[in-house]
């Protein structure tokens, strides 16, 4: 079985798992995430490969980080997570990239991120449920992240925590990579 496959087994067992315990019609998920029931019935039979955007929009609905969404090992207090286990979701011909590291359900999702963003490159993020934070630090290059329109500079050595209930990007207008760490704590499904 391949990463991708087992990637889509996954996603697809876990989708299943959590719509069942929210008590979530497929009409129900479907409403509140904004993702067709015919895209969500695909998912759960492990028909389709949805995008990091709909796998987003279902974490959130459903109040689940996207790392238990995707996750294929779970339970242990203590979970180590090697380099290669980490989740790519995003990524660029141009090389920019973003690595999921980490997540857990404590409290709420709560999720660490790697990122690259080559010069030239940005990722732009749909608002996130009321609550959501998002916390991140800049390790190289500077990052141009704009929220709700406005935009904010944040160079190597600098930090920045926003509400992302609002529209946000992520973009490197600058001649190096971008390298961040970010945090996502994402309040939980009521």
């Amino acid at each position: 079985m391949t990463d991708l496959d087992q990637l889509t087994q996954s996603l697809a067992r876990n989708l299943k798992r959590w719509r069942g315990e929210r008590n979530f019609t497929l009409d129900a998920l479907a409403a509140r995430s904004g993702v067709s029931r015919g895209m969500i019935i695909q998912i759960e039979q492990a028909r389709t490969n949805p995008s990091v955007g709909t796998t987003v929009k279902l974490a959130d609905a459903l109040g689940v980080s996207i790392t238990t969404l995707l996750d294929y090992e779970q339970g242990a207090r203590v979970r180590v997570v090697p380099r290669e286990q980490t989740v790519r979701m995003w990524s660029t011909e141009a090389g920019s990239h973003t690595s999921l590291l980490v997540g857990t359900e404590a409290r709420g999702p709560l999720e660490l991120w790697e990122w690259r963003i080559v010069p030239g490159d940005s990722s732009a993020s749909d608002a996130h449920p009321p609550g959501t934070v998002e916390l991140l630090t800049v390790t190289a290059g500077e990052l141009t992240l704009v929220v709700d329109g406005t935009e904010h500079r944040v160079p190597a050595g600098s930090s920045a925590t926003f509400e992302a209930n609002v529209p946000h990007v992520y973009r490197n207008d600058g001649s190096e990579p971008v390298g961040m760490t970010m945090a996502v704590a994402v309040p939980p499904a009521r």
